[in-house]
Order: C-alpha cells, then structure tokens, then sequence
C-alpha cells in the first residue's frame, strides 16, 4: 500500500499508526470507538495537558546557517540551545519555494492537490490557497487553541477572504506578501504591514518588531486556553538588510550581502531568545512545543532572489547539500530545524524522513483537534518518532510534482525527472551519495521504472499550477506591443529575460 492511501485509510474508520504513535494501543482504540470517523478526538488530549505550541519558519535560511548544523561564522546561540536541549532534525524537507512549503504546513497536503506546487504567488497575483481547505488554525481554534500569526503569509492576498484572519487566526500582524523591505515595511514601493485586515503604518526592523509582538502575545495570554502562535519570520530573505548593530557584530566580513545575511539571522535569534524568555515569565515554558525550520533550502542561484539586487556571491550556506532554493535537490529541500519542549521531547536527533506536511497530523494529534473537515491528509503524525526514538513512518517523500518536473524518494532513492525535451533522469542513492553527485539511473533502470510510475500516479491526481495560468492570462491579456508610427522598438525588456532564466533553471535546476 503506498504512503498516500495508508494515511487516507487511517481517516476512514480504522485505527491509523499516527494513533499508536501518539497514545498506545489503549489510548488509540479509545479514540477510534469515541470518533467513529477515525479523526483524533480530544479524548486523547485528555491524558495530558495540551501543550501550547510556538511554530517558528525562517525564510530561505541556507542549511548550514545555524551553529547548531556547523555554522562558525554566524551567532545563533538561542537556536543551539533550543537545538542541544531539544531533537534535531537530520532529514527535514519542506518544499523549495515560500508559497508550496506554507501552503503543505497550512493544509498537511502536498501543494500539487490544490495548484500551489509551481514558484510563488507574485505581487500581483489574484489566485491563493483554496478557500475550501480547512486548515491547521482552523483545526486548533476549533478545539479550543486560541491562534496567533506573526510574520509573512504569502498564501494569498488579491482577495480578503485568502487573508489569515479570515483563514483561521485570532490575530495577525506581518506582511501578506513575499518579499519586503525590512524597514520600510514596502513591496514595489507600496507598504504591506498589516494589523488584523488594516494596513499599518509603522517605523522600525521588521524583525525586532515580530519578536516583539510575539512576546506581547505571549504576555496576554489566557492560560485558560492553550496557544498556538505562528510566528514566520521574513529573514534572512532578500533584501539583504539588517541593523546598524548587527552590521557592526559582522564588520570582519567584507562582502556586503554576507554580512547583512549574518547579521539578519542574528536578529532573528535574539528575537527568538525574548519569545522563550516571555514563555518563561509567564509559566508558559514547560508546556509548551516549540518547533523551528527554515521554509525551502539557502538560495544559491540569483534566479531565486526575488525583486532584490543583490551584490556579490549569494550568502546562504547549504553545506554538503547540492543547490538550494528553487531546486529539488537536497540543498532547496532539506532544511535545518528542531522541535524543543522540556521533559517530553529528549536532546537528540530525529535520523528518519521527516516532511513540512507531517507537521498538521502530528500537530494536531497533540491538541485533540479533529481532521474530518480536512481533505486527505499527506503527512503523518511523527511524534513517536521525535519523542520516542521511534521509527519515522515515512518511507516515501515527495518532493514535488510539476508539469515540467518531479522528484519522488522511497527509501534511500531519490528520482529526478525533468520529462520535458530535452528530457533528463537522475537517480541518487542518499545513504552513499547525500550531495547528489553520482547519477547511477543509467545502471538502475529497474528502480527508475518503479519510481517513474510512481510519479506519473501522482501527477494524475495534480492539478495545473496556478502560476502557469496567472502569467498565460496576464501576457495575453496585455495591448499589443507593436510601437506607434516612428517610434523604434523598445528594447528587450528584462523581465522577458528573467522569465527565460526562470524556466530555464527550473528544469535544469543548475546554480
């Protein structure tokens, strides 16, 4: 049986393995006579407090970019120590762009279900994530969570009905798009900071400001209610930016981009420090689960920077991991994180396939949330896995599944099919070869076989990506570009050039 209708039998009426893992035996066949459904029931959540749960994503964060993965050069001593104290993930994957990877957190879905698995949504886009998912907030405020957004959505923002309040958040504060100024607050020159539904205008780092709405949160808290607070951080994305202050901690590096780079990951630590240190003053600390990943890989082709010039050579580190952002190698998809919470998650790492989508099954099982307003769930609940040293249940992950690309592993081998023309085939066995530098698919047609069928399974339950019908319906509905009596012809624009880059990169998944 695959992966995907496993995890589907376990919500129509039979005890799934997410139940064994969260519970026991007894706990689960409780659940499963309460909810005849088999959704998670809060009757299992009544075996231990609920914990209050603090989800942080740093934004294209390169793997490496934390000293808790190696990093000598960039400080990032609350992370190490919610990493030493706490299990660290070796094989997380989320997605390789922004909007795909929130999309899966939002829904436990992959983003090739509802559209969102190809790039972001651009500025101007009018699409976003599908009003008919019933998502992770959605499911905690239902079971009493009070929620919380802090920090970038980048889901939708054409239409007010895509925004978070209106999408399961008690409160929300941050940006609706995908990149901004770190102070001005701006995208193309126009401020998007919201409060709730309102533009806010508003000076300072947007950094320091979400640590410190965070912290105002997690102050006026009502313990009689558990919490679930999303704060998405916007660093260290493009633009480079960070602090006078933080520039001046990194004044030994030279280049310009790297130094701001560090510099905004710093913040971002410190900001994460005074979130940990409110949870402590306010007795919040010991129940609650704190979880923290980059959204996609550090970005090393300039393709993927966004709207932002950027000097020099590109700062994010992946480490022994092959490209980054934008990829479906292992450097765009395995990304750094941990997952902390004192006395019930041990200091040690989790070694088994982990994926963004696992996180609403396993975030929810936690909470006694039901899932049966859900659409079928791809993820699995994994906190036997990070709690109890117990084996990841995930044998396949999907890396994506686009018209023109896909990546599929079972096991330790991972397929990369690029079936456009000229058509490409890589196969990589991770345990040996973890940087994707020997493609032994010429020797192993067998195994390219399988997970080819695999792939085209997939894609038959894909539906077309959303960006590809955004720009068809933008470029052909433009006036015709043909110049007016003498008038020479405008030059080659360069958007016309980035979008070939664009393509071009996508299929190739070259720096």
């Amino acid at each position: 049986m695959s992966q995907d209708s496993t995890t589907r039998s376990g919500r129509n009426g039979h005890l799934a393995r997410r139940d064994v893992l969260l519970g026991g035996t007894a706990i689960a066949a409780a659940g499963a006579l309460i909810g005849l459904d088999g959704l998670v029931t809060p009757a299992r959540a009544q075996a231990a407090p609920r914990p209050n749960i603090v989800y942080i994503v740093s934004d294209d964060q390169g793997w490496r970019d934390a000293g808790f993965n190696g990093s000598t050069e960039i400080r990032t001593p609350n992370l190490d120590r919610l990493a030493k104290t706490g299990t660290v993930f070796e094989q997380f994957y989320a997605l390789p762009m922004c909007t795909p990877s929130r999309a899966t957190l939002m829904t436990g879905r992959y983003p090739f279900r509802y559209g969102l698995q190809t790039g972001v949504i651009p500025s101007g886009g009018a699409y976003g994530l599908s009003l008919d998912e019933y998502l992770l907030p959605q499911a905690l405020k239902d079971a009493g969570y009070r929620t919380a957004m802090v920090g970038k959505w980048h889901l939708g923002h054409a239409r007010r009905e895509f925004w978070p309040r209106q999408r399961g958040f008690d409160s929300y504060y941050g940006p609706l798009v995908g990149e901004i100024d770190h102070f001005k607050h701006t995208a193309h020159g126009v401020v998007d900071w919201y409060r709730e539904n309102s533009v806010l205008q508003e000076e300072g780092y947007d950094t320091d400001l979400f640590g410190a709405e965070a912290v105002r949160i997690i102050q006026g808290h009502d313990k009689q209610k558990p919490l679930f607070l999303y704060l998405a951080f916007t660093a260290p994305h493009t633009p480079y930016q960070a602090p006078a202050a933080y520039l001046e901690t990194y004044k030994h590096i030279a280049d310009e981009s790297k130094r701001n780079y560090a510099g905004q990951i710093t913040a971002m630590d410190d900001a994460i420090g005074k979130v940990v240190a409110a949870l402590d003053a306010a007795g919040l600390r010991d129940n609650t689960l704190i979880v923290f990943h980059s959204d996609n890989g550090g970005t090393r082709s300039a393709i993927f920077t966004g709207e932002s010039a950027v000097k020099g050579e590109l700062p994010p580190n992946n480490g022994v991991y092959r490209d980054g952002k934008g990829t479906l190698y292992e450097g765009g998809t395995r990304v750094c994180g941990f997952a902390n919470w004192p006395g019930k998650v041990p200091a040690g790492r989790a070694k088994g396939l982990v994926h963004i989508a696992d996180m609403y099954p396993t975030l929810t099982g936690l909470a006694g949330a039901r899932t049966g307003k859900a659409k079928p769930l791809d993820g699995y609940d994994m906190w036997g896995h990070i709690a109890r040293g117990e084996k990841s249940p995930r044998t396949e992950l999907v890396y994506n599944v686009e018209p023109f690309r896909v990546a599929v592993r079972q096991g330790d081998l991972k397929l990369l099919w690029v079936p456009i023309l000229p058509s490409r085939v890589e196969l990589y066995d991770l345990a040996k070869d973890p940087s994707e530098k020997t493609n032994i698919a010429e020797k192993s047609a067998r195994q390219v076989e399988k997970l080819k069928r695999r792939a085209e399974e997939l894609a038959k339950a894909a539906v077309p990506p959303l960006l590809m019908g955004e720009m068809i319906k933008t470029t052909f509905s433009q006036p015709p570009s043909t110049p007016k009596g003498d008038e020479p012809p405008a030059p080659s624009a360069n958007g016309a050039a980035h979008t070939k880059d664009f393509v071009t990169d996508m299929e190739s998944g070259t720096d």
